[in-house]
């Protein structure tokens, strides 16, 4: 089944209650899960200071909006912070498994349900074995991603291997390609102004009507691919 992640990350610009609104739009724009992210830039008065109470508040907003609350796990503490919350699945950040990857062996053998994007993964295997506990997303950590950045996009997507793409390009496009070759799950980054400068990802993410109709039209492809036209 296709599904949708809005990647809002750090683009509340440290205005936390900034948070609620982008869950909201992100719930009207379709997204099945909204992501935030922990443990990076996390210190006090840094940009996504997160503090227990806080990441709660997050979590049951998104339960308000009937969206799945994710996080991407980046520390130790951050990793005992959301555990506690026992929610669904755990995000795996590129830059976790290049810079962290022993934080990330334990998140895994605790028998959580892990996705775990591959942009600064080099080695010919995976980093654990497929199952239904782990879904991989081919991903280029670059920011933003051009066009000539894209010379080893996958060709077809196999549930088996790669089946997930999280895009840092600007525009839909390549996330709807993406679902023409297979992918079935799509992690865009989410902003409600492409033009604000307080960090880099707003250029490179949907507004609530590009995230929208990147859905529509990623789910009318699908059910053609369903089809078998």
């Amino acid at each position: 089944m296709l599904k949708f992640i809005a990647e809002c990350g750090l683009n509340h610009n440290g205005n936390h209650d900034l948070t609620y609104e982008l869950i909201r739009q992100a719930s009207w724009s379709g997204a099945d899960i909204v992501k935030f992210q922990l443990g990076w830039r996390y210190k006090k008065n840094e940009i996504n200071s997160l503090d227990k109470e806080r990441v709660k508040k997050i979590i049951d907003y998104c339960y308000y909006m009937n969206v799945e609350p994710m996080f991407s796990v980046m520390t130790e503490n951050s990793y005992k912070t959301i555990k506690s919350f026992k929610l669904k699945r755990i995000k795996i950040a590129s830059r976790s498994l290049k810079e962290n990857l022993n934080l990330v062996k334990k998140i895994y053998s605790e028998n959580n349900n892990l996705i775990i994007s591959l942009g600064m993964w080099t080695k010919e295997e995976l980093p654990f074995p497929k199952s239904k506990k782990v879904s991989y997303m081919w991903c280029k950590s670059l920011y933003p991603t051009l066009p000539e950045d894209l010379n080893n996009f996958p060709k077809k997507f196999n549930s088996k291997y790669i089946e997930g793409y999280s895009d840092h390009t600007l525009g839909i496009e390549t996330c709807l390609l993406a679902i023409s070759r297979g992918a079935s799950l799509i992690e865009k980054h989410f902003t409600l102004d492409k033009s604000d400068t307080t960090i880099r990802d707003h250029a490179l993410s949907a507004t609530p009507d590009e995230f929208r109709n990147m859905v529509n039209v990623g789910k009318e492809i699908n059910k053609l691919i369903m089809l078998k036209i």
